[in-house]
């Protein structure tokens, strides 16, 4: 049952989205507007190596992504450069073209690449609450009503 509705998830997202990126490092969140493409199960998003993103990342990969009421935890880790990507700079250039022509040749622009760990959707039927977490490093799905 995991499979199934994580993979009807995934295509409900679709393969971009604007998202809330927010790190945590020293005992204090930050977050910021990104731009994000999603395929393979994975989301990806460029950054210059100057960027403060940059550095806290690499002291601590846990990050959320955040949109509509979907907030998704993970672990991020830098895979090289946009460029060295076919299908990043596809669908990036595609859906993000300015950032894309901007941006990606850059030479401090580097490419992260965003493993989920744990997806919740907070959603209504028939007026009624509900959330759904999908617990993606143990497959495993549940869906509670919220009262």
């Amino acid at each position: 049952m995991f499979k199934e509705k994580y993979n009807q998830l995934l295509s409900s997202i679709g393969d971009h989205k604007t998202m809330v990126l927010s790190t945590a490092v020293y005992n204090t969140a930050y977050s910021r507007m990104m731009s994000i493409v999603q395929f393979g199960e994975k989301f990806y998003f460029q950054t210059d190596c100057k960027m403060d993103k940059y550095s806290q990342l690499k002291l601590s990969p846990d990050i959320s992504l955040c949109f509509d009421n979907i907030t998704i935890q993970g672990k991020c880790k830098e895979v090289g450069k946009p460029l060295d990507n076919e299908k990043f700079c596809e669908l990036y250039a595609k859906h993000f073209t300015r950032a894309y022509q901007l941006y990606s040749h850059f030479e401090n622009e580097v490419l992260f690449e965003i493993t989920p760990t744990a997806i919740k959707v907070w959603d209504y039927e028939n007026g009624n609450p509900y959330y759904e977490i999908y617990n993606v490093q143990n497959k495993t799905y549940i869906r509670n009503e919220y009262n």
